[in-house]
């Protein structure tokens, strides 16, 4: 039986990412619909937006149901030529701004651009900083100014730490480097050399076997290093090696890039550096 589907517009007068995020917020609360992507960043003029809203009405018009239209546009005039579109429009703005106006006494500037725009270079630069660490401090690359790492994440190949580093770096600006425990590693129960001069900023990362093996197959199929066997067995050593030297860790098996980067800032105790 095929799946019932809806279409689901994500408009912004910037990048998109908080029309997508508040959008998919909501979707992700329904189950048995397929949702029909499509997300249209930069549509900051009254031109753009009746582009916009022939594009949506060219798809409405050619659907069981109307589209969902979710958006954060701060122009009221785009907004409401937008919102003339043939969908369910979920605005951010309509639905906070006035409340929170009232609530404030004051009249927002509703100025384009101050979400997700450089209004502080010093912020925004000290996030490309983190970012640019990260890099440079990637699979255990080199010990070089490792001393001025937030966290080290440290787990075997393809547990998640990169994507985790990044995240942690671009979201909230702390520098992350991270480790992957290699066979050598494992073959000892003591703190890899590099690392241990760093215990007290070490993060564990680790995840079922069989989610491992998955991961690696895709990778290099039909090799020792994707084998389930050897999967279980660097999980069990680098699991056994973090409940011996007493470092904390997470299993990144079900848990999104988002959820690892909150739960290792609560486990940590980091703050945002932006």
């Amino acid at each position: 039986m095929n799946q019932p589907s809806r279409h689901a517009f994500f408009i912004s007068d910037r990048t998109g990412i908080t029309a997508e995020s508040m959008g998919e917020a909501l979707l992700n609360q329904f189950d048995g619909i397929e949702f029909k992507r499509a997300t249209y960043p930069f549509v900051d003029t009254e031109a753009k937006a009746r582009e916009t809203v022939a594009l949506v009405n060219q798809v409405a018009a050619n659907a069981a149901e109307r589209p969902l239209i979710f958006s954060s546009i701060v122009d009221e005039d785009i907004r409401k030529i937008v919102k003339t579109s043939a969908g369910l429009h979920l605005s951010f703005f309509d639905a906070f701004m006035g409340e929170l106006e009232t609530e404030l006494s004051l009249r927002a500037n509703h100025q384009i651009g101050r979400t997700h725009g450089i209004q502080d270079t010093e912020r925004y630069d000290a996030r490309m900083e983190a970012v640019n660490f990260s890099i440079s401090h990637d699979d255990g690359v080199s010990d070089k100014d490792l001393q001025k790492a937030d966290v080290i994440l440290v787990g075997v190949s393809r547990s998640g730490k990169t994507p985790t580093c990044l995240y942690l770096a671009l979201q909230y600006g702390i520098r992350a480097a991270n480790y992957p425990l290699t066979p050598d590693d494992l073959d000892s129960t003591n703190l890899p050399r590099m690392l241990k001069p760093f215990k007290h900023k070490i993060y564990g990362l680790t995840i079922e076997p069989q989610r491992l093996h998955h991961i690696r197959s895709e990778r290099r199929p039909d090799s020792r290093y994707a084998s389930i066997e050897n999967c279980r067995f660097e999980v069990n050593e680098a699991e056994s090696m973090f409940r011996q030297h007493n470092i904390p860790f997470t299993n990144t098996t079900h848990k999104s890039i988002e959820e690892l980067a909150a739960s290792i800032l609560i486990a940590t105790k980091l703050q945002r550096r932006f």
